[in-house]
């Protein structure tokens, strides 16, 4: 991996592309006030954003549920997406990926009083970040496998608050991550639903395999991840069973295989779930299965990338 190109990255601010270390939100801002934000995340392999088209439909789709308009159609968010993406793209290597973010709020929260009403508009940011830093620092895992622990902290029930609602305020998952790593540091947290099912990870979602059979928590109450449905695509491809289930944290620990997904990292294999070691604590068959078919789906050995990447920061530091 050369050494990085010396340009700002930019971020796409209200129509405008303005230097990263000066972006600014105002402290009014509904995001920071009442935490009105709807977030979406994905990422590119070899540059080229996987998937973005049904991350936007979501991202529009939960922008329609908070009734925010955000003054951009889908399309003209994707080609702002894109414009974003490939102005940043010079500022480092090639074989570096992006994370792209939007984030998107209602604007100055109008309880402050401080902007007229009639002038209030929803503040857009599309934000593209180097995938090195955090994909190198965890690449052990694509090798070790991820250690899993079911916390106390329970899933907010779809009851509640819409569990296809994708914020970054999803305090459920923040508050399992900080008991995770209490638990055991460097572990993944696991929350359960409020009726003890094993509902998802912190941030990503959950399949057990057993029997050759993949199972994972129903859509109705956890959120249906584009990763998520990549897996159901990969099975079906490979004549793999896969089903939707209830299963508890004991018939998880009796799982053959378990691996967790997310736009991110991808795929990972458990290494352990709850202390105990999943399949001897190694990447089992059908799970390397589902990697090999991921990583030709998407036209890259996203496992071989971390590495590189974990190998990159260990010689040179993290990308600023």
């Amino acid at each position: 991996m050369a050494e990085s190109p010396n340009n700002e990255r930019l971020v796409y601010h209200n129509g405008s592309l303005v230097p990263e270390a000066q972006a600014r939100l105002s402290i009014y801002d509904s995001a920071i006030a009442t935490g009105e934000k709807v977030v979406e995340v994905s990422r590119t392999f070899a540059h080229k954003i996987y998937g973005l088209d049904t991350h936007l439909e979501r991202l529009f789709s939960n922008l329609q549920l908070l009734r925010i308009d955000p003054g951009l159609s889908k399309r003209e968010m994707e080609e702002a997406t894109y414009e974003t993406l490939q102005r940043n793209l010079t500022t480092q290597p090639k074989s570096v990926d992006w994370q792209v973010l939007h984030y998107i709020s209602r604007g100055p929260a109008a309880h402050f009083g401080i902007v007229p009403e009639g002038q209030i508009y929803p503040t857009v940011l599309i934000q593209c970040i180097p995938l090195v830093n955090r994909l190198g620092k965890m690449a052990k895992r694509y090798t070790e496998g991820a250690d899993l622990v079911v916390v106390d902290q329970r899933l907010v029930p779809s009851e509640v608050i819409p569990a296809q609602l994708k914020s970054s305020g999803r305090m459920d998952h923040i508050i399992g991550r900080l008991q995770a790593n209490a638990i055991k540091p460097g572990s993944i947290g696991v929350l359960l639903g409020q009726d003890g099912y094993v509902a998802e990870g912190t941030g990503s979602s959950l399949f057990i395999v057993t029997s050759g059979k993949i199972q994972t928590a129903p859509s109705s109450r956890v959120l249906d991840g584009v990763t998520r449905g990549m897996i159901f695509s990969i099975a079906k491809d490979l004549e793999i069973t896969i089903e939707e289930a209830d299963f508890t944290p004991e018939e998880a620990a009796r799982a053959d295989e378990m691996f967790i997904t997310s736009t991110v990292i991808c795929q990972v294999h458990a290494r352990s779930f709850n202390n105990q070691l999943v399949n001897g604590g190694r990447i089992g068959p059908l799970s390397k299965l589902v990697r090999k078919a991921f990583s030709e789906k998407v036209g890259l050995d996203f496992a071989q990338q971390a590495l590189d990447y974990g190998k990159f920061l260990r010689e040179n530091g993290p990308i600023t």
